[in-house]
């Protein structure tokens, strides 16, 4: 069964707001959620970072659906502070709270003051915080001396049912490595060719049988400038390789970066249209790669709209290939 969620961008939200986006989604159909763990966004037009932990606590008890999150652990959280959030959250919501950690950002890691790594090392690192992630979240006593380092730490708040501790990746060389330790695959939507060598490079990694879910960036408004004017506003930015958006320190420097991004470019990272009937389309043919979970970010600051008319049009021919809508879901 594939999952429709929504993504609720941090980056572009007030936490109060994202927060009310999120209940109207789930109430409105959408059968999951996520969100992003940044300290500063991407653009300085999107003007926000709430702390996503803290926000996971009132979101999972304002709803009935699972929540997953994108974080980094290693500079900006330790990594047995990352396993204790991740250990509270699944022990107070079983079974509904997932994270995804990756190896970062330095827009949101410089804050440390401790040098920004290359990406080898900041691969090396994140799987040193897995191994001491996954022993202390099996309620075992954890020294560790390495790119990290651990004195003898344990979490005495344990979950019966330990969360998924699933792999970001958005290369194949990356969804490779994630296969080997992951318990699932999160990535972003690209050209289908693209997405289907990620896909497939984790599962040939060690990811076969385990979910993978694509973070689906969209752009819809009743007119198509409207909607692509939304999208060259907001998500301008991030139209970049990842090798330059990993190693940019402040919003200033994506937005002096995107100064002659024209709208256009942002069609590639974005999917743009006021056809419903084409993102059923789109969205479709990920589906089709055999992805678990569609976690759709509509990337305007304004999500009520957007929320109405895919619940409306959208969802209901996505679940005729095999979802339940919320409805359905919350009669049986």
């Amino acid at each position: 069964m594939v999952t429709v969620g929504f993504h609720a961008s941090h980056e572009q939200l007030r936490p109060s707001d994202a927060l009310a986006a999120v209940r109207h989604a789930t109430a409105a159909g959408f059968q999951a959620a996520m969100c992003s763990d940044h300290l500063a966004p991407w653009s300085a037009r999107q003007g926000e970072s709430g702390f996503a932990w803290s926000w996971l606590g009132a979101a999972l008890e304002a709803t009935d659906v699972s929540f997953g999150v994108v974080s980094a652990p290693g500079q900006r959280y330790h990594p047995v502070i990352a396993a204790q959030a991740i250990a509270t959250l699944g022990e107070m919501y079983p079974g509904r709270f997932w994270a995804a950690l990756g190896s970062g950002e330095n827009v949101n890691e410089h804050v440390t003051g401790d040098r920004w790594p290359d990406k080898p090392t900041r691969d090396a690192r994140l799987l040193e915080c897995v191994e001491v992630m996954r022993a202390l979240l099996a309620g075992e006593e954890v020294t560790h001396d390495g790119l990290i380092r651990v004195d003898r730490a344990r979490l005495w708040s344990l979950p019966e049912q330990m969360p998924a501790l699933v792999g970001a990746a958005v290369s194949a060389q990356t969804a490779g490595i994630v296969g080997g330790w992951a318990d699932g695959l999160i990535t972003v939507n690209q050209p289908l060719d693209t997405l289907e060598r990620v896909i497939g490079a984790f599962r040939d990694g060690g990811g076969d049988g385990k979910p993978v879910y694509v973070q689906v960036h969209v752009s819809w408004a009743p007119d198509e400038d409207t909607a692509l004017a939304i999208a060259h506003d907001q998500w301008r930015s991030n139209v970049f390789s990842s090798e330059l958006a990993w190693n940019l320190a402040f919003p200033e420097q994506f937005d002096a970066a995107a100064e002659h991004v024209t709208p256009d470019a942002v069609r590639e990272p974005v999917l743009v249209s006021a056809d419903l009937d084409q993102h059923v389309e789109w969205l479709s043919a990920i589906a089709a790669l055999g992805v678990d979970g569609l976690y759709l970010h509509h990337v305007g600051q304004r999500q009520d709209e957007f929320v109405d008319a895919f619940a409306e049009h959208v969802l209901p021919h996505l679940t005729g290939n095999g979802m339940s809508t919320g409805a359905e879901r919350n009669a049986s």
